[in-house]
């Protein structure tokens, strides 16, 4: 995947806070407002940095929260997941704990948006409030899992599914190379995926946008209009060019633009500075 990450460090015994799975997370100090939080989950393989400099392009009413699953970046040491329901319950454990269940938004790509929709529904559940808005990028509608068994495939055939989909950006030697680091954190994603069956329940009353991408064969375009289903609020489908990576490519703005532009019906304006009001560039954690 286009995604570098720094060296393992020394052996690290698995993080028990949930600022794990949010990196760089800080305090929001004195009496400054939250502004609104836009979670993003990254697709399999993926890691949090793929989502890095968002928050400059959707503006000063947006905070991303990326998020960190295991088994990559710097939760290298812990095991990835390999089911779905334990890792969107202990991620909505996380936002609890954090208090990222109010003034939120989702947004994931492939497994992600799987994962973020799980979330919401989870979330729904014990009672938090809804996310003010779904974002879903290049993901199949739920119910519509379960065809691919990809995570079988040999190393050089994942390889080159990988590359077929346009995972390995620019440079396919560098990138394979940090891939095949990489293959069994991506194998444990596609079987969370491979393995994921649709439990029937009401549909979330969020609104919702979903994109689709012209030559993703993976997220095909009637495929990501079926979300429309999921949610009795509305949908906004975008269909963008680009392969299933197309968030990484020369659809990036076009997507952003269209989230800044959803986000900004409900981000609120901030308050005036005061001299105790912290920075909004410094880091953030719960």
């Amino acid at each position: 995947m286009p995604i570098t990450e720094r060296p393992p460090g020394p052996p690290a015994t698995t993080p028990r806070s949930p600022t794990a799975w949010f990196p760089g997370l800080t305090p929001e100090g004195g009496s400054h407002a939250a502004p609104l939080r836009l979670i993003c989950v990254p697709y399999a393989g993926g890691t949090a940095s793929v989502y890095r400099g968002w928050e400059a392009a959707l503006g000063t009413g947006v905070r991303v929260v990326p998020v960190a699953l295991p088994g990559r970046g710097l939760r290298l040491r812990e095991p990835p997941y390999s089911a779905m329901r334990p890792l969107a319950r202990d991620l909505a454990d996380a936002l609890t704990d954090c208090a990222l269940t109010h003034d939120y938004a989702l947004f994931g790509h492939s497994m992600g948006a799987l994962l973020a929709y799980e979330v919401a529904c989870e979330l729904r559940t014990r009672g938090h409030e809804a996310p003010r808005h779904l974002f879903v990028s290049g993901s199949a509608a739920p119910h519509l899992y379960g065809d691919r068994a990809d995570r079988t495939l040999s190393d050089a055939d994942l390889r080159w599914l990988v590359h077929d989909l346009g995972g390995l950006g620019d440079d396919p030697a560098v990138a394979g190379a940090y891939l095949d680091r990489r293959l069994p954190v991506l194998r444990a994603d596609l079987t969370v995926c491979e393995e994921y069956r649709w439990t029937p329940r009401p549909p979330l009353d969020c609104p919702t946008t979903a994109f689709s991408a012209d030559r993703d064969p993976v997220a095909p375009r009637p495929a990501v209009e079926a979300w429309r289903a999921y949610t009795t609020g509305s949908l906004l489908h975008h269909h963008l060019e680009g392969d299933h990576f197309f968030l990484n490519g020369p659809a990036r703005p076009a997507l952003l633009r269209a989230v800044r532009d959803e986000l900004a019906r409900h981000a609120e304006p901030e308050p005036p500075r005061t001299p105790d009001t912290p920075k909004r560039d410094s880091p953030w954690i719960c």
